[in-house]
């Protein structure tokens, strides 16, 4: 069964990037533009995994992380931040609000999928 991944960013452009480099691993995916997108189509739909960005309107990667784990069917679904912010200190924040792991933009393709495949096969 094809694994179906949630992805959740502003940027327009890099959705299509990453859309265009999971469905080529044999992905499925359904994408949002910020966090509350993301949180209202995940309690639409059960996804394998969520990756999503730190910085965007109305809601960002951190109170998206820590929303899903709210909810039991997300408790324990695999969240990687895809994300420009590569401190320390927010890495640990996205750990401490449930984050699985952390890739930083701009991102190689096949580190994309080498990390997806880790996760979720």
């Amino acid at each position: 069964m094809t694994k179906t991944i949630l992805t959740v960013d502003d940027s327009e452009s890099l959705r299509r990037m990453v859309v265009f480099t999971l469905k080529a691993a044999g992905y499925q995916t359904v994408e949002a533009v910020d966090g509350d997108d993301g949180l209202a189509k995940a309690k639409e739909h059960a996804f394998d995994l969520v990756l999503t960005d730190q910085n965007m309107p109305r809601m960002d990667g951190l109170t998206l992380i820590r929303s899903l784990r709210r909810i039991s069917s997300y408790e324990r679904v695999p969240i990687l931040m895809l994300t420009t912010e590569a401190s320390d200190e927010m890495r640990a924040k996205g750990r401490a609000a449930g984050a699985s792991g952390w890739l930083i933009k701009p991102f190689d393709p096949q580190s994309l999928t080498d990390v997806v495949k880790k996760v979720i096969g």
